[in-house]
């Protein structure tokens, strides 16, 4: 490219002597492409105009400019820390977010601390929340306001509340207003209506699969075996559609909150515990409302026929995942009653049991389908903490592991998402809410295809699938790159997001990536999720309990839009949640001694995973013992060859060179700014 803009200057300086042509302007580098003139052709080559336009712009960074604020979404708060002005100007205070995305501000002195100038360090620890308030164009920092004292950094509470905030994740208690919307004649019991037009399933064997924690029961399962060798498998749902009516108090805050918000040592509700914990939650040995989806399927997984409609069951059993895998695991063992929770509706431990492995047989084979279909899954490391009581401190950890009990309530709440989206989507076409999932993006992903330390070529979709196991081991080695290709090919993986049905022409938009699926919803999960009550309300309204939604698609779009918003936002605060708590585990029982893996290389710096914990850090070279480092690129392949300063460490080998999955041991320690942790490497023998 240097090369070509030099030519053009060259020719220049050769023809002063022409005419200068009239100057054309461009408002873009896209317009300019796609433009036959001299300037294109010299930059870019034949091909220009608008059929070579296309294909030239891959190599031209895209830019764009922003011409008008639609809609303010960020909630302009951050968490930090009150300092003097570096003039110490008597009038403002600096605030320092804690997030260095956020800008700094300048804030009143009148809104600080009364002693705040005069002594400052005594507040040098304490966490703030401020809010933006000015940013004129004149102005080189924004003017904030200060909120509110959170108490000490580094501390869990203040640090969970600031990041809520900051979220805008709504923890505040449930208004009264919202309360009278409560059921209030408790113990509550199913009315006579509503008895009169369910499908009863008392008196089948239902039961609920579930982490030995959960307190908020949304799904259960139900399997009988049909004298043709097929089966009656039911999805049973929280009705929760029947307490949040359309339009109270109570409908108006959950669609607010929209999702329920998981941290490492709370959970923030989306509906009242009154409703998420008791009347709503599948609870065994309690009769509740449900929304149920059931087929006749056979072992191999083919649907024969299936059925949608509101019933009332009673579960006879809460399983762990645990204990679910216990079945899996030991088929041939004769459980006791002792080993497992209470179970009733005069049930047995071999009525369970034999129900649980047949549910299994079938899952096994509709994920097998899925796969082979082309549905993708990209597992990352997820660590769970153990919470010290007293403290709420963590004192160790565990790898989440996925085991053939998670699997088989995953296949079947797919199953029922998927037949729910096309029973909706028939019925309203252009009202259904849906949940897509956009394709890869195309340029960060074939940077990842077109690593040279790869060795292969694939296809985009086989990337995801097939390909990565295909051509790895079992050995150390082997793993660790597969993890490390796992993060690169999950970078460029989109969110998927909520729609409506009648705001996108075309319907090959619906279309699901990872699942590899044309229509996808969910409705499995309503005491948690917002977006499961609107489609358990078209549900119904599609089997003529209800009139059918009045809201126009582009409301549903709106709706769906937030939806998106907030799901995103407490997914980001669930992340930070546990980030928090890792930086506390390393100071608390850190150094950690790890191993890990480069996964970016550049000039000052690398990447490494850390393989066991599943993150990520960048190490910079300053911070090593270093002799000296130099950086290269080898066949377009970054390196870097750095000189360990000698010691007793390294006596017969000072040199390293770092590369992509080039194996490293890491020393994970606390750094001295609270919740801040880093990664060195330390030079050892592999």
């Amino acid at each position: 490219m240097l090369a070509k803009i030099s030519k053009i200057v060259n020719r220049i300086n050769s023809k002063k002597s022409t005419p200068t042509p009239k100057k054309v302007k461009f408002a873009s580098v896209s317009e300019m492409a796609k433009s036959d003139s001299p300037l294109a052709r010299d930059l870019f080559g034949a091909g220009t105009g608008p059929e070579g336009a296309e294909k030239n712009l891959q190599f031209v960074q895209q830019t764009g400019k922003v011409v008008y604020i639609y809609e303010r979404k960020h909630s302009r708060a951050a968490s930090g820390r009150l300092k003097l002005m570096p003039d110490k100007n008597k009038s403002m205070a600096f605030f320092s977010p804690t997030d260095s995305r956020m800008p700094r501000m300048h804030i009143p002195m009148a809104e600080c601390p009364k002693d705040f100038y005069q002594r400052p360090g005594d507040y040098a620890s304490t966490l703030y929340i401020a809010r933006i308030q000015k940013w004129d164009e004149d102005m080189r920092l924004p003017q904030g306001s200060l909120a509110r004292s959170l108490g000490e950094a580094g501390q869990i509470e203040p640090e969970t509340q600031a990041m809520l905030i900051e979220m805008d994740v709504d923890d505040s208690p449930f208004s009264e207003e919202v309360e009278k919307c409560l059921p209030t004649n408790l113990p509550w019991t199913i009315p006579e209506s509503e008895l009169g037009y369910r499908k009863d399933l008392r008196k089948s064997c239902v039961f609920t699969i579930d982490p030995a924690t959960a307190r908020d029961l949304d799904d259960a399962l139900s399997i009988e075996e049909r004298e043709d060798g097929k089966f009656e498998v039911g999805v049973h749902i929280a009705d929760v559609s029947y307490f949040v009516t359309e339009g109270t108090a109570l409908d108006e805050v959950a669609s607010q909150r929209a999702t329920s918000c998981y941290l490492v040592q709370k959970v923030v509700p989306m509906l009242p515990r009154l409703l998420c914990e008791e009347l709503c939650s599948l609870n065994p040995d309690n009769d509740r409302l449900a929304f149920s989806v059931m087929w006749v399927i056979n072992a191999d997984g083919e649907i024969f026929e299936e059925w949608y409609g509101r019933t009332v069951i009673r579960s006879c059993v809460k399983l762990s995942y645990d204990h679910a895998q216990g079945f899996i695991d030991e088929p041939d063992k004769a459980w006791s009653r002792e080993e497992l929770p209470p179970i009733t509706n005069s049930f047995g431990v071999e009525d369970v049991k034999k129900r649980v492995l047949q549910l299994n047989k079938i899952a096994i084979n509709l994920r097998k389908q899925r796969f082979d279909n082309g549905a993708l899954r990209l597992d990352q490391v997820k660590l769970m903490y153990s919470l010290n009581a007293e403290t709420g401190l963590p004192n160790g950890y565990s790898i989440y592991q996925q085991k053939d009990s998670n699997r088989l309530i995953e296949e079947f709440m797919l199953l029922a998402n998927m037949a729910v989206a096309h029973k909706i989507t028939n019925s309203f076409p252009d009202k259904a809410v849906l949940r897509r999932h956009p394709p890869p993006q195309v340029k960060p992903l074939m940077q990842v295809v077109s690593l040279p330390q790869w060795g292969l070529l694939i296809n985009i979709r086989s990337l995801y699938t097939k390909s990565l196991w295909k051509h790895y081991g079992d050995d150390e080695f082997s793993q660790a790159r597969l993890q490390v290709l796992i993060v690169l090919i999950s970078k460029p993986m989109q969110n998927a997001k909520y729609f409506c049905s009648g705001t996108l022409p075309d319907d090959s938009q619906y279309h699901h990536y990872a699942l590899n699926v044309p229509l996808y919803t969910h409705f499995t999960s309503p005491i948690r999720r917002y977006p499961d009550v609107m489609v358990h309300r078209l549900l119904a309204a599609s089997l003529g309990y209800c009139a059918p939604p009045e809201k126009s698609p582009q409301v549903l779009q709106k709706e769906a839009d937030f939806c998106n918003d907030k799901k995103l936002n407490a997914k980001m605060a669930s992340e930070r949640s546990s980030d928090m708590f890792f930086a506390i585990f390393v100071k608390e029982a850190g150094p950690l001694e790890e191993a890990g893996m480069v996964m970016a290389v550049l000039d000052k710096s690398f990447d490494v995973l850390i393989l066991k914990l599943g993150v990520v850090k960048r190490v910079y070279l300053e911070r090593l013992p270093l002799k000296s480092h130099k950086f290269r690129k080898n066949r377009k392949c970054p390196e870097l060859e750095i000189e360990w300063v000698a010691d007793e460490n390294c006596d017969h080998r000072t040199r390293h060179l770092i590369s992509l999955f080039t194996m490293v041991d890491c020393t994970v320690f606390a750094d001295k700014e609270p919740l801040r942790w880093s990664v060195s490497e330390t030079l050892q023998e592999r």
